[in-house]
């Protein structure tokens, strides 16, 4: 009996604490090490101190509705909540230093859809070029997939905007990746990274610029495994015909679409009302000893297309903000490696409508 009364004792006692710590950080959430977010006033976020942004007032749902393929993808889209701040306050990411510094070292490796040849990094996928513009947006469904990935690599997948003009780029992109070094473990993460005025820009909420409106999802969380189906992620990035702010989305069909946030249109000098180029695409980044890590589902697209890292319901907004199947579009294919990685359409399909993509990498991809 003496010791039945020890343990509930013990037990109530390890609950009080475990109370009292949540108590004590009741607005802050440890996804790992190296990241926490904190749950901040949305009309007091860090962004909001941008030197282009002191007048911006932030604009808290879009003006728009996402047209959506009446085909239906059978892939199922994330919909667990990591976390959840209450009404009046979004989670931004509590930037460390250290993780700033680091951040900073990838973004200047991140490759940008306006070089035509970046050091260490290759590329698999397709854009529509500027003499079929202007555009308001791209909106695609990415399947979702781990790799082992080192420290010194980075692999990821992408949908982006952007216009270039001589030796200035503005261009924005939101998917996925795998970046130990950059978040801490080899999950897969979303991510969101934009260049703007001057050539600033970063990752995610790193600096100040993107206006988080979700209070559920951030820009950057790893993304959980559905119960049944496919790991995916639908995604846009869309124009507010009213204010001209580019919207960061992730798109459903059984539930209302979710707006993450959206880059304040003040942040850009080219793409401020529209944009040149659009496109998706498969990256990775190799160490400096020049291994290529894997690419999509780290294996070569086969003629089976469920056996491969695919692309597919590409939407296009053309320059009167109407959605077209990226089909109806004359698209350049990108592939820099058919040694390490591979491109191709669905058979019975037109490519863009599905592609798949992806390989395992190496040691002889070329630089």
């Amino acid at each position: 009996m003496k010791f039945f009364c020890k343990l509930i004792t013990i037990i109530f006692t390890v609950c009080v604490v475990q109370c009292r710590e949540i108590i004590r950080n009741p607005n802050s959430f440890k996804v790992n090490e190296k990241i926490i977010y904190d749950c901040v006033d949305i009309y007091k976020q860090p962004s909001l101190s941008h030197p282009l942004l002191q007048n911006h007032k932030i604009q808290l749902k879009p003006s728009f509705s996402i047209s959506k393929p009446k085909h239906k993808s059978k892939s199922k889209i994330q919909s667990k909540k990591i976390f959840e701040c209450s009404d009046g306050t979004v989670p931004i990411l509590n930037n460390t230093n250290e993780y700033v510094t680091n951040a900073q070292h990838w973004a200047k490796k991140h490759f940008s859809p306006f070089t035509s040849d970046s050091h260490g990094t290759h590329i698999a996928g397709v854009r529509a070029l500027p003499y079929q513009g202007p555009y308001h947006g791209v909106t695609a469904l990415l399947s979702v997939h781990d790799l082992n990935i080192s420290v010194d690599q980075a692999s990821y997948a992408n949908i982006y905007i952007g216009s270039g003009v001589s030796n200035k780029v503005n261009f924005l992109q939101t998917g996925w990746m795998v970046n130990p070094s950059l978040f801490g473990d080899g999950r897969t993460w979303s991510y969101g990274f934009w260049k703007g005025v001057n050539g600033t820009g970063c990752y995610n909420t790193i600096c100040p610029g993107f206006i988080q409106v979700s209070r559920t999802d951030p820009l950057s969380i790893p993304i959980p495994y559905p119960h049944k189906r496919d790991r995916a992620l639908y995604i846009s990035i869309l124009q507010d015909k009213k204010t001209g702010n580019w919207w960061a989305i992730h798109v459903n069909y059984h539930v209302p679409d979710l707006n993450i946030g959206y880059w304040p249109k003040e942040l850009f000098d080219l793409i401020g009302t529209n944009a040149d180029m659009v496109g998706v695409l498969g990256t990775v980044q190799a160490s400096p000893s020049g291994k290529s890590p894997p690419m999509g589902n780290g294996h070569l697209p086969t003629k089976h297309f469920k056996e491969s890292a695919r692309i597919e319901n590409v939407i296009i907004i053309d320059s009167k903000y109407k959605s077209i199947a990226s089909r109806k579009y004359k698209l350049e294919k990108l592939l820099d490696s058919n040694k390490c990685y591979g491109l191709r359409g669905r058979e019975d399909l037109p490519l863009l409508d599905m592609f798949t993509y992806g390989g395992p990498g190496g040691d002889s991809c070329g630089i």
